[in-house]
């Protein structure tokens, strides 16, 4: 498989369009790596031998001001006035999943009342389940990651509006 640096462009461009953070395509002995960064998406190139893939550089970085933002669905927090907002974020880099499996339901919801120590998520990583727990009282307003969507460490996953 060859990509051609136009072809790279495009990719990147329609990536930076969505909320995948990361994608990996393999063909043989090629291994094409792209990962999103909160200002960048730089990708990355693998080969297991060396195999003639594109006539022109690959570019190290591309600048995502250019490309038109992700949306995301109006949220509770959209609405809400200037009050105080907690962001709980993600202590490591993994899997983020909403529920404790598959077959049952999410730890919160948008507009659920959660505790100080409550569990609000689990994050995988290296195979260890992580229960992420909140450190303040308030009320879910907004769930910033998708279910099974890879997270970086620091990532905003939610915000909780204090009580």
């Amino acid at each position: 498989m060859e990509f051609s640096l136009e072809q790279l462009r495009e990719l990147v461009t329609i990536l930076n369009k969505t909320d995948i953070t990361e994608l990996t395509l393999e063909s043989g002995d090629l291994r094409l790596s792209i990962r999103k960064s909160e200002t960048k998406i730089a990708p990355t190139v693998a080969l297991a031998a060396p195999v003639p893939m594109v006539s022109a550089p690959i570019p190290t970085a591309i600048d995502p001001v250019s490309s038109a933002p992700a949306t995301h669905t109006t949220t509770i927090a959209d609405a809400l006035p200037a009050k105080k907002l907690i962001e709980i974020t993600s202590p490591m880099v993994g899997t983020f999943y909403r529920s404790p499996a598959p077959d049952e339901p999410p730890f919160v919801e948008i507009g659920d009342t959660i505790k100080k120590g409550n569990t609000v998520c689990i994050i995988e990583a290296m195979k260890l389940m992580n229960e992420i727990e909140t450190e303040a009282a308030g009320r879910i307003v907004e769930i910033l990651v998708d279910n099974t969507q890879p997270v970086e460490y620091g990532q905003v996953l939610m915000r909780v509006e204090a009580i």
